[in-house]
């Protein structure tokens, strides 16, 4: 039911990890070689978003272990996990610049983080179980109040429920 993501060749990968630096160098090579195969094919998000998504899958994948929801195997993360993960590692790192960001980088919506996620997966970077799709992403969360509202003063704040009438 939910998407599960494995990085297969991460810098960060204990998984099968062994080989010191040389091998952490080859899966950066690695990644990068199959980057440059996927912005050939879909030039849509910039090499930027990539590298953030990775980040952030790392960053939920910590945050699922802390929080104690990451079981035995932190290394499966479903897709509204990695929303949510994309969201607070977004906020961290840009503060209120994180719409402005991923603008720059031809991101708009939580669709495109799943286009993301599923252009690695079909470049071998990440991995899915046979449940999870595109879909996995849709309707995520509204920009706006996912990214803006945080560093909006309470004044400024429109409760859930209510709507603005012309």
């Amino acid at each position: 039911m939910g998407h599960q993501v494995v990085p297969q060749q991460c810098r960060c990968s204990p998984a099968g990890a062994g080989g010191g630096s040389s091998a952490v160098n080859m899966h950066k090579v690695n990644f990068e070689e199959e980057l440059e195969k996927i912005l050939e094919r879909d030039p849509r998000y910039d090499r930027e978003a990539y590298h953030f998504v990775r980040e952030a899958l790392e960053y939920t994948q910590k945050m699922l272990k802390n929080r104690g929801r990451g079981r035995t195997e932190t290394r499966h993360v479903t897709g509204q996990q990695l929303l949510e993960g994309i969201r607070e590692y977004a906020l961290e790192q840009f503060g209120p610049m994180a719409i402005t960001v991923f603008e720059e980088w031809g991101i708009r919506r939580c669709e495109d983080f799943g286009e993301i996620v599923f252009n690695m997966v079909e470049q071998g970077l990440l991995s899915k179980t046979k449940d999870d799709s595109r879909a996995d992403f849709q309707g995520g969360y509204d920009f706006d109040v996912a990214f803006r509202q945080p560093f909006l003063p309470s004044s400024k704040l429109i409760p859930p429920r209510e709507s603005k009438a012309g």
